[in-house]
């Protein structure tokens, strides 16, 4: 498990608006207009939120003339959420099993 990238990952999606814009592209793939319309922000904000989902591999993005559209990476949103499963749980891969236990 490498913690680094979870974190990393969670940083990502520390944002109301971008739990939101995950949530919606759930449901499929969406024109950036329609999510500018949605949240009743600047062009310029939803391009930085939609940036930082994109440089961690949360969403896919593609252009068709002068619009763009995006897309949930569920691959990448499934894999997330079982690393994040396996925290808290005790699991071969636990991070307890390499403690050397009683050794203070």
């Amino acid at each position: 498990m490498n913690y680094e990238n979870i974190s990393t990952l969670l940083k990502a999606i520390a944002s109301p608006i971008r739990l939101e814009i995950l949530n919606l592209l759930s449901c499929g793939e969406l024109c950036a207009c329609d999510l500018l319309a949605h949240f009743h922000i600047t062009q310029p904000t939803l391009s930085h939120h939609m940036k930082a989902l994109s440089a961690n591999n949360l969403i896919h993005n593609r252009k068709e003339g002068n619009r763009h559209y995006y897309r949930l990476n569920t691959a990448a949103y499934q894999d997330l959420l079982a690393q994040l499963n396996l925290i808290g749980t005790s699991q071969t891969s636990c991070a307890c099993h390499t403690l050397n236990k009683g050794d203070c």
